[in-house]
């Protein structure tokens, strides 16, 4: 198939492109290098660099490309950012995504799969949440992402353009920046590996769901058998979405003792006031992913520390 993949210079959107090359599609990696790589490009695919707030630009590789699949990870990913900052948040994550959406109409592509939060459109999720779960969002960012579902549920319904939300937990693993604004794991691995003390924010019994990159890559895949085999018209923007985790939430002390350990690092980590708009509960239930997707997460969170320290060091 020819798929388009919004992001895919950057940590996770590569990932995502190498798996669809590796499995034979034809893919157009559409990025503005902003906080993307040129070195995560795989050289089998296309490139684009452009912004996806531009509509004319995205018309024009749309008409060279013809794309049956729309893979949507570009964004502005910086929970922080969205607080300080909360209209550019929206012009890139949701008029973007509008951008994205108007043109795989326009173009009749087959279907469009998007990177969602299932950890930040939650809000606070003490027991697992699944997909049906209340959406109270606490910060712009997972505000912008509920609103970018509510569009694809109207674009599915009054469009026909087949839709699918991929809710991601805290993705983690080899390529994500260690000197970036968002990705716990990486810079703590990066912080450490360089002989430093990480910060952690607030008390550090926040918990997450952390899932491997390498286990997002392959949910990707199957969102695409997903789209291709799925009938009936969704009732609710909740029936095209799918959460995407370990199944397993972990607090960010036991995640800083882990990767110590893995290292070899014996210092206590440096505690900071706690960041506006993050939450303390942050758990999934991933159980209609395996049933209805087949996904299993194939990665255990000790496997894939051991990865990203190994990558990290080269």
């Amino acid at each position: 198939m020819r798929i388009a993949v919004t992001g895919g210079a950057g940590f996770i959107g590569s990932h995502i492109v190498d798996s669809y090359i590796a499995a034979g599609h034809e893919v157009l990696v559409i990025d503005d290098l902003s906080t993307g790589k040129a070195g995560n490009l795989n050289p089998k695919a296309l490139f684009a660099k452009l912004d996806i707030r531009d509509a004319a630009a995205i018309d024009r590789v749309f008409t060279q490309f013809r794309p049956q699949i729309v893979n949507h990870h570009a964004a502005q990913i910086d929970i922080r950012r969205s607080v300080a900052d909360p209209a550019f948040d929206a012009a890139v994550n949701i008029i973007g995504s509008i951008n994205l959406l108007e043109q795989a109409v326009k173009h009749k592509a087959e279907g469009f799969i998007f990177a969602s939060s299932g950890g930040a459109i939650y809000g606070e999720t003490p027991t697992p949440a699944p997909e049906t779960a209340v959406k109270a969002p606490i910060s712009p960012y997972g505000a912008a992402k509920a609103a970018v579902e509510n569009y694809m549920f109207v674009y599915q319904r009054t469009f026909g353009l087949p839709t699918v939300a991929l809710r991601y937990g805290n993705v983690y693993g080899p390529r994500q920046d260690p000197k970036g604004e968002a990705g716990v794991v990486s810079i703590f691995a990066g912080a450490i590996l360089a002989g430093e003390t990480p910060t952690i924010f607030g008390s550090g019994d926040q918990v997450r769901d952390y899932v491997f990159v390498g286990d997002v890559a392959r949910a990707n895949l199957l969102a695409i058998d997903y789209l291709s085999q799925r009938a009936g018209t969704p009732e609710t923007p909740d029936d095209c979405a799918f959460n995407i985790g370990s199944g397993v939430s972990t607090s960010v002390n036991e995640l800083y003792r882990m990767l110590a350990e893995v290292i070899g690092f014996d210092k206590e980590a440096v505690h900071g006031d706690p960041r506006p708009g993050e939450l303390m509960e942050s758990r999934l239930d991933i159980s209609r992913a395996r049933e209805v997707l087949g996904f299993v997460p194939e990665t255990s969170f000790g496997e894939g520390l051991r990865k990203v320290v190994d990558w990290l060091r080269g």
